[in-house]
């Protein structure tokens, strides 16, 4: 098993990493292969920046909730996330809102099973 110190360092490289592979694929979904521009290098910064301080945000308050809000705050994150990639690909805003619905439902599904089997109703995580 990995020590108490490892696990820190990794929940705080974890968003970073996370943060900047998600607002270089932004980037690179907006410019479409063409040659990159410093706007759109701010924009996958502040993309990344973004996507960090929700990503924080959501596993600091989720395990707080009840698993069925638990559940839905993560498919909420996924799909708004997905939705937002799918946009940036030029897709209509329908398109882009309906896919990031169907990713949205799928992480849901998955993760109420997790939390339906790993947690009791008061919140209380079985080992």
């Amino acid at each position: 098993m990995l020590s108490e110190r490892t696990h820190r360092a990794l929940s705080m490289a974890a968003p970073v990493v996370l943060g900047l592979v998600y607002g270089y694929w932004a980037a690179a979904n907006r410019r479409s292969g063409g040659e990159i521009t410093g706007w759109n290098l701010l924009f996958g910064f502040v993309t990344a920046l973004a996507f960090m301080l929700l990503y924080v945000g959501v596993r600091a308050l989720a395990p707080l909730l009840r698993r069925e809000v638990h559940a839905v705050l993560w498919a909420a994150f996924v799909g708004g996330t997905f939705g937002f990639l799918y946009s940036q690909t030029g897709a209509t805003i329908l398109r882009s809102c309906l896919m990031g619905l169907g990713i949205g439902a799928a992480a849901f599904a998955v993760m109420f099973y997790r939390y339906y089997t790993h947690e009791d109703a008061g919140g209380l995580r079985y080992r």
